[in-house]
């Protein structure tokens, strides 16, 4: 990989609670780059359909809710809930959601002022000819602890086994969706963060960033405010 000018698209893929969401909205702030959490479009899919009393595994309506979601949207807190996370992963399968959402994702990857994109399909099929590619991961005991953790901060009474539970369940649907499945992008970086802070995460990828070429906003240009971060 070689960043061989601005602006960036930076794609950040990698499974559930590795740590790539606050990685990946860090690198845009540093590199002066818009960011899409490209999780949430899937989250408010699947809360637009629960919403609505219908069901997550219908592809039909899931598909329906795709096309018809607005980007304000986004901005409801709760989708960073567990439950939305649940929901997302269950539309994402559905190859007509995948489809109703890859336009939306593209479109904001050829920002001109370049784009931090992360999810689990960024480099493989959303941006496959992105500058950097970083696979951030953890193993599956490290992920549950760190979303148990993060539950019970926010007062949720939830057992370690059963996150663990749902996050090997997960990984299993992400993986085996017959549409851009959760993979490797054959010249990504893997990042392993099992035993990395965040700070220790984003050091790293800084390094693997700046060995493309890359470099942070101030050291190429008057420092510039991120685009929206979703």
């Amino acid at each position: 990989m070689s960043v061989a000018s601005l602006p960036m698209i930076i794609a950040i893929d990698g499974p559930a609670a590795a740590g790539k969401g606050t990685l990946a909205a860090r690198l845009a702030r540093h590199y002066g780059l818009s960011y899409l959490d490209t999780g949430l479009l899937y989250r408010a899919v699947g809360k637009r359909v629960a919403d609505r009393g219908l069901d997550p595994d219908d592809a039909a309506a899931a598909a329906r809710a795709a096309e018809a979601l607005d980007p304000e949207e986004l901005e409801n807190p709760a989708l960073r809930g567990h439950e939305a996370g649940e929901l997302a992963s269950r539309v994402a399968v559905h190859p007509e959601v995948r489809r109703a959402l890859l336009a939306f994702q593209k479109d904001f990857a050829r920002r001109a002022t370049g784009a931090v994109l992360d999810g689990r399909d960024i480099g493989t099929a959303v941006v496959p000819d992105a500058d950097v590619k970083i696979y951030v991961t953890a193993t599956a005991a490290v992920r549950a602890q760190r979303r148990t953790a993060e539950l019970r901060a926010k007062g949720r009474d939830i057992a370690y086994e059963t996150i663990l539970d749902e996050i090997i369940a997960r990984d299993a649907r992400d993986a085996g969706r017959a549409t851009a499945p959760l993979a490797i992008a054959p010249d990504a970086v893997i990042l392993d963060t099992s035993t990395l802070d965040a700070d220790a995460a984003f050091e790293k990828a800084v390094a693997i960033i700046t060995a493309a070429g890359g470099q942070p906003a101030a050291a190429i240009r008057a420092p510039v405010s991120p685009g929206p971060v979703f």
